[in-house]
This record gives C-alpha cells, sequence and structure tokens, in this order.
C-alpha cells in the first residue's frame, strides 16, 4: 500500500467514496462528500431507498431531496444495491444498524452481513471504515477476519493488476494493515440538531495501524472541522460508549427521582430548574417516557455484555439501563392511576399517544419509547392511536424490528380530542398547540413538561 499516494488522491478529491447503508448517518456523510466534490457511490440493500435515491428524493424528513437531487444530476451520487461495484471506490464507509436482540444483548448480524457481502469485492489499496456503534473489538475481532476471509484483488495505482493474457489475477486473501486499510470511527449523529450537523462535530478516529489512522483522518479532514485522532480502533469504539453510558446513567438518575418525587409531591421539573442555577457542577437532565434513539438505549448494554467476558458487573450501567426501561412502565401506570381518579379503567379507554418519534421534530423512530408505549396500553385493552405531524404512518418505510403496528396519524380536531379518553404526551413537537390540546382533551399525561405554561384546564393535567 502506498499511503502517500492515497493522501494525495484525497487531497486532489480523485480517490472516489462508498458508503454502505444510507441511513441517517450515511446520508449526511454522502451530502458532506458531495458538497467538498468527492464521488460517492452509495450500497444499501433496500431497493426502495436506491429507487428514491437515483431519482433525487429523499426518505428523511429533516434532509431535504434538494441536495440530494443535486448531487445526483452532477453525477456526485448514485446508489446501487450491487456489491460488486464495491471496487470502483477507494475508501468505503460502513454506517449500517446495530441493534440489541430480544435478550437485550448485541445483535451483530448487519455488520456481519455487510462485511461478508464486501469480502469477495474487496481489493488492495481500499480504506475500509466502520462507523456503526458497537462494543469494543468489533473492527479488530469481527469484521477483520470476515474481510480478510475473501479472495481479494491486488491492484496497482489506478486499476487491477492483469496478466498478459489481460485476465484479473485473484490473489490470496487480503490482511488488514497490509494490503487494506482498516479503521473505526464512530458516527455521533444527532438528527434535529440545529446547532451541531456532520460537519461540525468532532470525529474520532481509530486505526489497525497508524498508517490506517493516517488515511482515514485525511479522508474526514476533508468534511469535518475538527478529527481527533486516537491510538486504536478499541479506544474510538470504547469513546462512543463512554458518550452514551454518561447521558444512560444521568438519564437513569433523574428518572428515578422522577418516580420518587412524584411520591413525595415534588415537582421534579422545578427541582432540576433551581439546581441548574448552579454555575459549575452541575449538567441538567430531564425525564421522560423513556429512552429512544439509535445510541442511548442500546450503547450501554454492548458494554455489559463485552463486560461479561472479563468477568467484571458493570452494576452502575445496568441499573441506569433498568430504570430506563421500567420508567416506561411506570408512565402507564400514572396513566391508569389518573383513568381510575376519573372512575375510568385503561381497558376499554380510547388513548391517543402524542407523538411517534424519539424526539421532538423530527421522524426517526428508532427504539421511540412512543412504540413501548401503544403496546403497554394495547396489552392492557386500551383503545390506541396517535398523532405526529412528522410521521403519518407507521412503519415508515420499511418494518420496525420489534414492533407490529399498521396505524396512521390521527387529525387533532376538537371533536377528536374530546372524543378520547386520554391524550399521553410522549414527544413535545414544538409544533403541538398545549392550550388547545388541553382545552378540548378531557385529561393529558404529560411525560415532558411541555404543558407547564398551560394556563387554563390544569386539573386535567397530570405530570408523569
Amino acid at each position: 500500500m502506498n499511503t502517500q499516494d492515497f493522501v494525495k488522491r484525497i487531497e486532489d478529491k480523485t480517490a472516489r467514496v462508498g458508503v454502505i447503508g444510507l441511513g441517517y448517518v450515511g446520508i449526511p456523510l454522502v451530502l458532506e462528500f458531495g458538497r467538498q466534490g468527492y464521488h460517492v457511490l452509495g450500497f444499501d440493500v433496500d431497493p426502495v431507498k436506491v429507487k428514491m435515491i437515483n431519482a433525487g428524493q429523499s426518505y428523511i424528513k429533516h434532509i431535504g431531496p434538494e441536495r440530494i437531487a443535486a448531487m445526483v444530476s452532477e453525477g456526485l451520487f448514485e446508489a446501487t444495491a450491487d456489491y460488486a461495484r464495491l471496487p470502483e471506490v477507494d475508501a468505503v464507509l460502513i454506517c449500517v444498524p446495530t441493534p440489541l436482540d430480544h435478550h437485550r444483548e448485541p445483535d451483530m448480524k448487519y455488520v456481519v452481513e455487510t462485511g461478508k457481502a464486501m469480502a469477495p469485492h474487496l481489493r488492495a489499496g481500499q480504506l475500509v471504515v466502520l462507523e456503526s456503534t458497537t462494543y469494543p473489538g468489533t473492527t479488530e475481532d469481527l469484521l477483520r477476519p470476515i474481510l480478510e476471509s475473501g479472495d481479494g484483488l491486488l491492484t496497482s495505482g489506478d486499476g487491477l493488476l492483469t496478466s498478459g493474457d489481460g485476465l484479473q489475477q485473484p490473489r490470496k486473501p487480503l490482511v488488514a494493515g497490509r494490503d487494506f486499510y482498516l479503521a473505526f470511527s464512530p458516527e455521533r449523529e444527532d438528527p434535529g440538531n440545529r446547532h451541531f450537523n456532520t460537519s461540525t462535530i468532532p470525529k474520532v478516529v481509530g486505526g489497525l495501524t497508524a498508517d490506517c489512522r493516517t488515511v482515514a483522518c485525511a479522508l474526514y479532514e476533508k468534511i469535518i472541522g475538527k478529527v481527533v485522532p486516537v491510538s486504536s480502533c478499541k479506544v474510538a469504539e470504547m469513546s462512543k460508549l463512554l458518550e452514551n453510558i454518561f447521558r444512560n446513567v444521568n438519564i437513569g438518575l433523574v428518572n428515578e427521582l422522577k418516580m420518587l418525587t412524584d411520591r413525595m409531591d415534588i415537582d421534579i421539573w422545578e427541582v432540576i430548574a433551581a439546581a441548574s442555577t448552579k454555575p459549575f457542577g452541575f449538567m441538567p437532565f430531564y425525564p421522560g417516557p423513556g429512552l429512544g434513539g439509535h445510541c442511548i438505549p442500546i450503547d450501554p448494554f454492548y458494554l455489559t455484555w463485552k463486560a461479561r467476558e472479563y468477568d467484571f458487573p458493570t452494576r452502575l450501567i445496568e441499573v441506569s439501563g433498568e430504570i430506563n426501561t421500567h420508567v416506561t412502565e411506570w408512565v402507564v401506570d400514572k396513566l391508569a392511576r389518573a383513568l381510575n381518579d376519573r372512575k375510568k379503567a385503561v381497558n376499554g379507554s380510547k388513548v391517543l399517544v402524542l407523538g411517534m418519534a424519539y424526539k421532538k421534530d423530527i421522524d426517526d423512530l428508532r427504539e421511540s419509547p412512543s412504540l413501548k408505549l401503544l403496546e403497554l396500553l394495547k396489552d392492557r385493552g386500551a383503545e390506541v392511536s396517535y398523532n405526529d405531524p412528522h410521521i403519518p404512518r407507521v412503519p415508515i418505510l420499511s418494518p420496525m424490528r420489534h414492533y407490529d403496528f399498521h396505524m396512521e396519524s390521527q387529525a387533532l380536531t376538537p371533536e377528536y380530542l374530546a372524543s378520547l379518553d386520554a391524550v399521553l404526551v410522549s414527544t413535545d413537537h414544538t409544533s403541538y398547540d398545549w392550550e388547545f390540546i388541553c382545552a378540548h382533551a378531557p385529561l393529558v399525561v404529560d411525560t415532558r413538561n411541555a404543558c407547564v405554561n398551560v394556563k387554563a384546564n390544569r386539573d386535567r393535567i397530570v405530570k408523569a
């Protein structure tokens, strides 16, 4: 491998980039590379996504179609499901899901399947970067052997090395660090964040070798303001887990305090506001109906699973995960008590879950607590419905991994709100008119402190 030559091709933008997994992480990367003038080939197993992209369309609400359409029309971006085209690119960024299975253990099938699909087409001199959040050791111990198991192709400079008769010469499986570059750089996407985006969020990069790190850093430096090199893939993998475990533990703490202060007849939101006036040594975290998103509900369990290999109990992490899982059931119990105070049972009651996305003002359903709330309410016999201005129906595009809901968002008319027994606030989208909702719904169970400024009908609002 010629590291200097690779870096030069990155500098002069003749290096081509491949992105595997065209979702909430992959598409923003594609757009940033396109903005800098790089040619990008996107890979996805979903034919609907491939078709939409090549037609210049977007399936992610906070990412408008204009930038995608511009890249496609300029010949800078194309999507495909054909891994045989992998040799066309110089760098391959893997952005596939890493969910938990039903036993809350790492489900690495998407990484494994991607690696197996890549292996026969991997060529010498390519850079492979895993971006999917995972446990320390995944890049080196899981992905690397899979990539090295295929019959890669030896290349020289700009093409395949051929024999005298023009036939491609297959060689023995390629070796990471010797024949191709391998690195890990955790994604840090925060969909809908108006203050930070892909280009402004610092990028941690760890390589299998120093040359692997050098090439990966050189690539990311072209689209991201600050790149943070670290000594190994494992350090980079662990850094992402720490970021999200930090949030998980603190959210678990405040969720536990919410359940305690509820018994003590103390408003946890007022407590947090008071504590936040301290100018040092305190960082506010806020309770809710449960954790959502692609990282925080999942990452702690990746580390606790890996820690068992070292016979090390991660008590604090596991307890916070349990609290954040249990709080969703607590919210449903709180709703049941509120209905009971009105001489109604959950069974047979009409309950609207307000907001399906895992956080405000986005259309991302991944691990949303709203899905669990719907399931728990259905199990108790409630007639459930939902409203979300960003999610007209569920599932949106592809089937959800753990739930089998087929529903459409209901319009928030005065008549419909009045016909309900309760509205359960799960996601506090800024477009909601809380005064209007509380004026027409007979009961509003608020998990987000969304109705704090509502003046009228306070007797209809119950905090949860």
